[in-house]
């Protein structure tokens, strides 16, 4: 258990965990901690971790859903986002591209769902996403916005 968290000053950070879900855990709580993103509003540093959080648990439950491995996760801060990049040697995406985000049907309080949102809201609270299969890795990129207007 555990990952390794790098700085790359003086806008970046690198993140080596295992596919796990409390490693993913731990990983998000030390990259909000870090002094890259440390910094942000409240509201923007929630917006980051939910769609940091949502992505990565994705990698565990569907890419590696039948093994074991790693996923890398590199940040890189500009004036108006955190631009991430995760990197994985799981399964591919079905059809090759993200899911697109639709939200489940719902209906009364206590047939809601138990998932199905992750991909809406990644979707809703990133941009620029993009995602190709490079050999045996998963390329995930997007950003999220951090100037004060967008938070």
């Amino acid at each position: 258990m555990g990952g390794t968290l790098s700085l790359t000053p003086p806008d970046g950070a690198r993140l080596v965990i295992e596919a796990t879900t409390l490693d993913v855990r731990q990983g998000l709580r030390d990259l909000m901690r870090c002094p890259l993103i440390q910094d942000l509003s409240a509201d923007c540093l929630g917006t980051t971790e939910l769609v940091l959080a949502e992505a990565l648990n994705n990698v565990v439950e569907h890419a590696y859903a039948r093994y074991s491995g790693q996923i890398e996760v590199e940040v890189r801060r500009d004036p108006a986002q955190l631009r991430f990049h995760i990197a994985d040697k799981g399964l591919p995406m079905p059809g090759a591209a993200p899911p697109t985000g639709r939200l489940p049907a719902v209906g009364a309080f206590e047939d809601l769902p138990e998932g199905g949102f992750g991909w809406f809201l990644i979707r809703s609270l990133s941009q620029d996403l993009a995602y190709r299969r490079e050999g045996e890795r998963n390329l995930l990129s997007f950003g999220v916005l951090v100037d004060t207007a967008a938070c």
